[in-house]
Order: structure tokens, then C-alpha cells, then sequence
């Protein structure tokens, strides 16, 4: 017998992540543990144990200079950052109002924690030794663990374990971090797909599984608005905080360091990259990165005004 695969976890079908985190609906009722067990080992993982096809192998030009010191310090961030989200969801789960939540913020907890296998053990792929694997994690990930993840994580923890405030937990995973996040995880997907097809096919099952944490999250959300409208003011007051704490963190010094040394990997393998689009018309090698920055940005703004406004948000735009 034959598996239905929903189209949104099918690696076939899937819509990108921002088509889908922007124009998709889905419900908790929809996306539950019996739905993921069906849906994501047998059909966005089928033959992708790993998060890509076995097939694919990295290339010499990704083991040394530029284009390694990129995907290094962006795979280590990563794989440190899905860690965290880990563990503070756990703290989620603790505190849903009901079954149906606590399935669905149970899945994406296994999701989040396979995120995190994924990008650290793409590092060993690139040539770091096994035994040394977490410390180099750590070594690549400096500075920013202190400066950006400790503090939204510090947050988090505040938020979900010692407040158990549900809303509030849901709040700051769908519209402070995977929100903030979800395009830059697009944008990579994007860059690397011609230059190393494992790290994209990465990208792309995680995104796959971002479009269903961002678009239940948003309709947990707009549900617990509609039936507690007294916790609209401080849910809003909560989001304002969040993105004036984005604004004060060095999110952007980083990014901006990961594409520097991703431009100098391009100028060096130009004839890797050829003319393979990022986006329509406009060639990856034509691109700067304060470009990519750039794009990444609006393409944040459009989906946190999109979800906020279906949320009911839209106040904490100002």
C-alpha cells in the first residue's frame, strides 16, 4: 500500500520556505504526532537519514579557504542555536493547555533536535575530526554564542520554564526567533545549492519542516488571542521587546561576516557558481553581500508582517 505524503512535507512538493511560511495555513489538529510519523520519516527524510541524499558529496573547493570558513561558522551556529531551541521547548510541551498542543510542540522539539544533528554532522563531512566535533563547533561558532545565543536563550528560559506562560513561549519561538531566522535559513539554502548540494538539501528539508512549526505556531497564536483578548496587550508589548532585543544584539555584524567570506569564496570559484540564478535575473555572482543581507531582511519584514497580521499582531509593528 502506498503512503500519502501531505504535499508540505513531500520533498517533491514542498513549497519553499517563504511561500509557505507566508501562504500556507495549517492547525495543530492537522499536524499532529500521527501526521509526523507519517509524514516526515516517510516522506521529507525518505532516503535522506542524514538531511540529504547520500549521493552527494562535497566538493575539495568546500574543505579549505573561504567557502569552508563560511559554511563553518554558519553550520556551527546553527547546529548550536537548534540545540538550545531543543531544549527550551521541552519547557513548552510542559506547559500546553492540552493534548493537541503538547503533540505538535513534541514533534517539532524532534525537529529542532534533528536540525541540530544535521548541521553539527555536515561539519564532519567538511573534514572535522569526529573526536574534536563539539569542541569545533564551539571554536567556529565563537563569538556569537555569548553575544546572541546565550541572551535569546536566557529569554526563552525566562518566558517558558520560569513563567510557564504558553502563549508567551509561543509567541517568542514563532515570531522572535524561527520568524527572524526562517529567511536567512532561505537565503542559504539558495547560495549554497550550485556550490556544495548537500548543505542545500540540509537547508531544504529543515525549511520544509519550519514552514509547519511557523504556520502552526501562527494559528496557536491567533486561536489563544481570539479566546483570551486580555493577553493582546501583553503579547504585544512581549513581540516589541523581542525585535528591539534583535536590534541590540550583533545579528547583524554576524551575518555580514559569513557572507564576506562567502563573496571571497565566490571571487575564487567563479567557475563552480557560473550563472546559476539565487533569484530570478539576478546571478549569484553578480551579488554583494550587503545584497544578500539586504534581500534577507525584506524578505523578514514581509513574513513577520504577514504572520502578525494574521495573528491579530499587527499593534506590534507599530
Amino acid at each position: 500500500m502506498t503512503t500519502s505524503i501531505p504535499s508540505e512535507a513531500d520533498w517533491d512538493y514542498a513549497p519553499g520556505l517563504l511561500e509557505g511560511a507566508m501562504e500556507l495555513e495549517l492547525t495543530a489538529e492537522q499536524c499532529g504526532l500521527r501526521y509526523w510519523l507519517q509524514a516526515v520519516p516517510q516522506g521529507t527524510l525518505r532516503g535522506r537519514p542524514d538531511g540529504y541524499d547520500p549521493a552527494l558529496k562535497v566538493g575539495p573547493h568546500m574543505l579549505q579557504g573561504p567557502f569552508y570558513d563560511a559554511i563553518t561558522q554558519e553550520y556551527a551556529f546553527r547546529a548550536l542555536a537548534e540545540e538550545k531551541a531543543t531544549r527550551v521547548l521541552s519547557f513548552l510541551v510542559a506547559s500546553a493547555p492540552d493534548l493537541t498542543s503538547m503533540e505538535f510542540y513534541a514533534t517539532q522539539l524532534i525537529d529542532e533536535c534533528r536540525h541540530s544533528m544535521v548541521f553539527r554532522n555536515h561539519l564532519l563531512s567538511l573534514g572535522v575530526p569526529v573526536q574534536r566535533l563539539t569542541e569545533a563547533v564551539h571554536e567556529f561558532a565563537a563569538p556569537y554564542v555569548e553575544s546572541v545565543l546565550d541572551p535569546l536563550e536566557q529569554r526563552c528560559l525566562e518566558v517558558m520554564r520560569d513563567e510557564r506562560d504558553f502563549i508567551g513561549g509561543v509567541v517568542m519561538i514563532t515570531v522572535i526567533l524561527e520568524g527572524a531566522l526562517a529567511p536567512a535559513a532561505e537565503l542559504s539554502e539558495r547560495k549554497w545549492r550550485p556550490i556544495d548540494p548537500a548543505a542545500a538539501e540540509i537547508d531544504k528539508g529543515a525549511g520544509i519542516d519550519e514552514i509547519r512549526h511557523l504556520t502552526v505556531g501562527a494559528d496557536v497564536g491567533r486561536r489563544w488571542l481570539q479566546e483570551h483578548p486580555k493577553d493582546k496587550d501583553r503579547v504585544v508589548a512581549m513581540i516589541r521587546r523581542g525585535m528591539e532585543m534583535w536590534d541590540e544584539l550583533p545579528t547583524h555584524d554576524m551575518v555580514y561576516d559569513r557572507e564576506v567570506r562567502f563573496q571571497a569564496g565566490l571571487e575564487l570559484h567563479a567557475d563552480i557558481v557560473g550563472d546559476y540564478e539565487i533569484w530570478p535575473g539576478r546571478r549569484l555572482l553578480d551579488t554583494t553581500p550587503q545584497e544578500r543581507q539586504d534581500t534577507a531582511d525584506a524578505w523578514s519584514d514581509d513574513m513577520k508582517a504577514k504572520r502578525l497580521k494574521y495573528m491579530g499582531l499587527e499593534d506590534a509593528l507599530g
